[in-house]
């Protein structure tokens, strides 16, 4: 059974490999973790020109990388909430 930091990663690395492939600037990606007492923070930072792009029409990229966090997030017994910040 991996340990609660391989998983922890996992999701990070699962939101960073998203947001990378959404992106014009793939470098410019950075998601920073931030361990709550009941949810986990996934904190999304891109170029403020791919920004509509993460966030999509009407918010449905956004929602969607939310619900695949969420999902995984169940599987592993632990709430995750990913914000995406400018």
């Amino acid at each position: 059974m991996e340990n609660s930091a391989d998983n922890n990663d996992s999701l990070k690395d699962l939101v960073e490999f998203m947001a990378k492939s959404l992106v014009d600037k793939p470098d410019n990606v950075e998601v920073d973790e931030i361990p709550g007492q009941q949810t986990t923070l996934l904190a999304l930072k891109v170029d403020k020109d791919d920004l509509g792009k993460v966030i999509g029409k009407q918010g449905k990229t956004a929602a969607a990388m939310r619900t695949i966090i969420r999902a995984a997030g169940t599987k592993l017994n632990k709430r995750y909430h990913l914000d995406i910040v400018e």
